[in-house]
């Protein structure tokens, strides 16, 4: 989940909200909506803890059309957009470090260059990708944690804006919200890894309970040691969609405490980060269109297995391939926000399967864990995932239609794969 969107966001969320007290709203509110989700998510995993994740949900409640529908969601745009978009992230952000333009590389290739090789190192056994997945995940949460206790007890504190004066309206907050929902979008892939976790009925769960929550905290203390030692108008001119020259606001606030170094280090750190979103996003996402093709709804090849590690090798390298096309046009902005309003839609298709399981299952059928104060969360959940996608609709009718139509065009295929 922590790839890119915490150290990029929040600029572009200050412009929209106007105020720090806005931001960190909805940072809250983006993470407990995500949080209500992910607990939603983690009773269905637990009985249906199939390869797929969502795949296997939605199939096992709707069918398998609408199964198929989300499958090829995730193959086309979601897992190659999310991959895409964090290794053009991990590309910017490692020229900082070392200048690789003077030789010739362009970020472009280098991004491609990323994407590759982490398709190569997810294609050769569990063991390597995952030790890999652990040490970089290991190393951005200790950097994390260095740099907040840098500015927090190290670094002189700016002056505390006034409150705002106004809210900034629900059309404003709802753009604050999509930026930070990016930065939180993730928590989907572990079920997609069900049928290799040990123990699923329980360890998804717990993975899906205990994550979200830290990562909120993550987000929160994080967005509070920028805010206090960077003023509001310091935050404006940090990198964003509107200013891609600038430096992030984790290097602004860090160039407070340590100047000069403070740019590379940020930088080596956000590569890091975005590499490690971007290799667990390859390795969760390769599980769907492997589901797809084993039930007969896709491609042949894409649902088979290395005869040597279990893994679906041509499944991971298909979307390694599509991620390094992604990768070549499009900016940052641009992919996560299709990406993001493509995954919603079926975020709630899924969430909505809770209430059929509940009607139908009896009671001492049901799986072990059971989402909290059902059936408040859920509904909380699914009503605001509808208004975020009409939003979206709404606000940014080409990305949204560019979605639509990219999903659409899978119908005539399912019905081809089906005959």
């Amino acid at each position: 989940m922590i790839g890119t969107g915490i150290f990029l966001k929040p600029a572009t969320m200050a412009a929209q909200a106007g105020s720090i007290g806005i931001v960190l709203l909805a940072w809250l509110v983006a993470g407990l909506l995500s949080y209500a989700g992910a607990l939603t998510y983690a009773e269905l995993c637990a009985h249906f803890p199939a390869a797929g994740g969502e795949y296997a949900i939605i199939r096992e409640s709707y069918g398998r059309f609408p199964a198929y529908m989300y499958g090829w969601m995730r193959f086309t745009i979601g897992a190659p957009g999310s991959a895409a978009s964090y290794a053009v992230g991990a590309a910017t952000f490692l020229h900082a470090v070392i200048p690789y333009e003077t030789l010739g590389i362009r970020i472009w290739q280098m991004a491609v260059f990323f994407i590759l090789f982490f398709t190569i190192i997810n294609s050769l056994t569990l063991f390597v990708s995952t030790s890999i997945q652990v040490s970089l995940t290991i190393t951005k949460v200790l950097s994390i944690v260095v740099i907040v206790l840098l500015l927090f007890f190290f670094t002189p504190a700016t002056p505390i804006p006034a409150p705002p004066t106004h809210w900034p309206g629900m059309a404003s907050f709802a753009a604050v919200l999509m930026a930070a929902f990016w930065a939180y979008d993730g928590w989907n892939n572990l079920p997609m890894l069900g049928g290799e976790v040990k123990n699923p009925q329980r360890n998804l769960p717990l993975g899906l309970a205990l994550g979200i929550l830290i990562v909120l905290a993550i987000y929160l203390v994080l967005n509070l040691s920028f805010f206090r030692v960077l003023s509001f108008g310091e935050i404006l001119t940090a990198n964003s969609g509107n200013n891609s020259l600038a430096e992030p606001v984790a290097t602004l606030a860090l160039a407070k405490s340590i100047p000069g170094a403070s740019v590379k280090i940020i930088a080596a750190l956000l590569t890091i980060s975005a590499l490690g979103a971007m290799s667990g996003s390859i390795l969760a996402s390769a599980r769907v269109p492997y589901a797809m093709a084993t039930d007969g709804v896709f491609f042949s090849a894409l649902g088979k297995l290395s005869s040597k590690n279990g893994i679906p090798v041509s499944a991971t390298l298909t979307q390694g391939a599509i991620a390094a096309l992604l990768a070549m046009s499009g900016s940052f902005d641009q992919l996560t926000d299709s990406v993001v309003f493509a995954s919603w839609i079926f975020y709630a298709l899924t969430t909505a399967a809770i209430f059929k399981l509940r009607r139908t299952l009896k009671s001492d059928t049901l799986p072990r864990f059971k989402v909290p104060l059902y059936p408040i969360l859920p509904t909380v959940f699914l009503l605001c995932a509808t208004a975020f996608i009409l939003y979206a609709i709404i606000a940014t009718p080409y990305l949204t239609m560019l979605g639509l139509g990219v999903i659409a065009l899978g119908i005539p295929l399912y019905f081809l794969f089906w005959k």
